[in-house]
């Protein structure tokens, strides 16, 4: 099912830090080798949001991805996120994932578009530059409509033009607009991908069109995500909504009704830590430790879902 290039699952890997802050290097290479050993897991997408790479500097980034690189690259696509407010340091990023083993990057916009906007030439030249400065595959990361940094049909039209553009990271989070996108983008260019990281409602994303998943969810749970984006990409109802059932508690844990955050990633750190499957639930600042009847919330929140909690996570 995921033999075409840049579908099937992606996580969004976290980044396991030790209580100094300084990457856990050894726990990092345990759980994307966790990740990677799940048959349907084709790409692993470090320095995204879940990875908290608004807290890594840019020599850690490409370490992180270094890292992923030499311990699963031979197995799944290894891919970095780019985040930058210009040109020229995306396309030094780009180089510097490119030169430790990524096989891809995703691009994020430039988060000054957020408050100030930006015309369409600036957006799809800001592709472009990149495409041509570090000659690497792109995953466009498309952001929520509501942002002044999500970009319009007419625009991915336009970037998909580029022969590195490979895939589009789906989040404009505005169902109406979904599969009207998806038909569209894929008349334009059918070999692009198009994947959702709408990981909170992510079955009605792949029911209504996708090629696969890029989520923070499937590094926090692969098996199920796989299963889920399997069966709902097969039309295999029945087993997508069982799957559904069984991610249902596990999102309303960790999302709390709402979007991908810097806290909804903390509490999935949590999670993961007390599940026995994350070396640590250690965040880097801003963000502060969670209270202890928060983290006490998720382990009995977790027991009541049927998952065992394996380890006592302290608040620190």
């Amino acid at each position: 099912m995921f033999n075409k290039p840049w579908t099937g699952v992606l996580p969004a890997t976290l980044c396991p830090f030790n209580d100094d802050d300084s990457i856990d290097e050894q726990g990092l290479r345990d759980y994307v080798s966790y990740l990677a050993s799940f048959d349907g897991i084709t790409g692993l997408v470090c320095n995204g949001h879940t990875g908290e790479v608004m807290s890594l500097r840019n020599h850690e980034r490409a370490r992180v991805t270094q890292i992923i690189a030499e311990e699963v690259g031979d197995k799944v696509k290894v891919v970095s996120g780019v985040c930058a407010e210009g040109s020229d340091e995306a396309i030094a990023q780009a180089l510097a994932a490119k030169e430790v083993g990524a096989d891809a990057i995703l691009l994020m916009p430039p988060h000054h578009w957020l408050r100030f906007g930006r015309t369409f030439e600036t957006a799809v030249g800001f592709f472009k530059d990149v495409a041509e400065g570090a000659d690497i595959d792109i995953i466009v990361h498309q952001y929520p409509a509501w942002t002044r940094a999500g970009y319009s049909l007419a625009e991915m039209q336009e970037m998909v033009k580029l022969d590195r553009v490979v895939s589009i990271k789906m989040g404009t989070r505005e169902m109406s607009r979904w599969a009207f996108d998806y038909i569209n983008l894929k008349k334009s260019a059918p070999d692009v991908s198009i994947i959702s990281c709408q990981d909170e409602y992510l079955l009605v994303t792949l029911l209504d069109g996708a090629d696969g998943a890029l989520v923070g969810f499937a590094g926090f749970v692969p098996d199920l995500i796989v299963d889920l984006v399997k069966s709902a990409l097969s039309g295999d109802l029945e087993r997508a909504n069982h799957v559904q059932n069984k991610v249902r508690p596990l999102s309303q844990i960790v999302y709390r009704f709402g979007e991908p955050s810097s806290d909804a990633h903390q509490r999935m750190k949590c999670a993961m830590t007390l599940l026995g499957n994350f070396p640590s639930m250690h965040m880097r600042r801003p963000i502060r430790p969670l209270p202890q009847d928060e983290v006490d919330r998720i382990a009995r929140e977790l027991t009541e879902a049927g998952f065992e909690v394996v380890s006592q996570a302290v608040a620190k």
